[in-house]
């Protein structure tokens, strides 16, 4: 079981139902931490990671009893409220610098579900400890180098191709006459490539393209399985885990669409490598969430970043600066000098709050001030700070 710290009590005024105080308390940057690391800060769209140096993940291992190999190496890992859509950063009026508590509610969430899959005895996650709304610790895993999605109902860019025509997706061949948001028969499993993937036959040389069951098993050692039956191991765990994600939701009046899930190789305290699951999972930014009451009334009414990808595609003049994978850096260039309504932020952060709580059962504690209390919290605790 992961330890889990909430600071402090929650209440009207820190989860930031205030536009001013929003502002304030949302955290833009998150690779500028003063702390002792082993290489440079390695940041994502909205993750920062500090790898620990071997002395301080021994430490922090015996110290702190996590139950991982003494030689695992671990990390702080640092969300940040940034949001990315169509592969840009955007900002908001007022100096808005990202959706106010929308990194508090994708931890709170990703925690949640991973707790759950491990008491429920399907794989631990990387997640050893959560000291405070925006961190968390971690133990390196060395990655599957394969995305999958999950999917439970027929959307997005999948009805977009069938639409078109398609029936075959990731190997996988659909009937002919669904329609639109259509639930499916089964989970679909659709991977794709995380990076770059050279020299295997029939798999593009390009990140994020879609392969099918087969290519896995044909080419399992470099897509970073340790054996061909861990392919298997890997399915079961997706579909599961969105099955339990699912049932969760259910009884809310939410429904899970479809979910990403990544996976990983981590040793145990007892020196057993193990298939585990990583990054996060089930988030209004990893999935689609519909609310399920509009649906049986024939209404789609999102749940999810997609709320905000919509809201995009209405507010800007020509749509098809998003669409176009052709037009990346005019989009960019874009995101970069264009202020969004503030108004636009701030409902996706009322999406956020709300879906983590429901989910969670818990308020969602948003710290003031990130920055000085995560500085704080791993310099009393953990002894990282420089």
């Amino acid at each position: 079981m992961t330890k889990l710290c909430i600071l402090g009590k929650t209440s009207q005024h820190a989860k930031f139902r205030d536009t001013h105080t929003v502002s304030a308390g949302v955290l833009a940057v998150n690779d500028d931490l003063p702390l002792r690391t082993d290489g440079p800060v390695h940041s994502g769209k909205v993750r920062s990671v500090y790898w620990l140096t071997e002395a301080d993940s021994a430490r922090l291992i015996a110290d702190r009893q996590y139950a991982v190999a003494p030689d695992s190496q671990l990390a702080v890992m640092v969300i940040s409220d940034r949001i990315s859509a169509f592969d840009c950063i955007w900002h908001g009026e007022g100096g808005l610098a990202g959706v106010p508590g929308k990194g508090a509610a994708l931890n709170a969430i990703s925690h949640f579900w991973f707790s759950q899959f491990q008491d429920t005895g399907l794989a631990r996650s990387h997640i050893l400890e959560v000291p405070h709304p925006l961190v968390w610790i971690v133990q390196r895993a060395r990655p599957v180098m394969v995305e999958a999605i999950a999917r439970r109902f027929i959307t997005g860019s999948m009805w977009r191709a069938y639409e078109q025509g398609a029936r075959e997706f990731c190997g996988i061949q659909l009937p002919d006459n669904l329609h639109a948001n259509q639930k499916l028969r089964d989970t679909l499993v659709t991977p794709s490539t995380k990076g770059v993937m050279r020299g295997l036959d029939g798999v593009p040389e390009a990140d994020d393209t879609n392969v099918s069951r087969e290519q896995l098993t044909q080419h399992w050692r470099a897509f970073g399985f340790r054996s061909p039956d861990d392919i298997g191991q890997y399915e079961k765990l997706l579909k599961q885990g969105a099955e339990l994600i699912a049932s969760h939701l259910a009884p809310l009046e939410l429904m899970l669409v479809d979910t990403k899930f990544e996976f990983g190789y981590a040793k145990d305290s007892a020196g057993d490598e193990q298939l585990i699951y990583m990054d996060e999972v089930g988030t209004p930014d990893s999935s689609r969430i519909w609310d399920a009451v509009a649906y049986r009334g024939g209404r789609i009414v999102e749940n999810s970043k997609e709320e905000f990808r919509q809201a995009l595609l209405r507010h800007v003049e020509d749509p098809q600066l998003l669409l176009d994978h052709t037009r990346f850096e005019a989009r960019k260039q874009f995101a970069a000098e264009h202020t969004l309504p503030a108004g636009m932020l701030h409902s996706l952060s009322d999406t956020y709050r709300t879906v983590a709580e429901r989910i969670t059962g818990q308020s969602i504690t948003i710290p003031q001030s990130p920055r000085e209390s995560m500085i704080s919290t791993l310099h009393d605790q953990f002894a990282l700070v420089l």
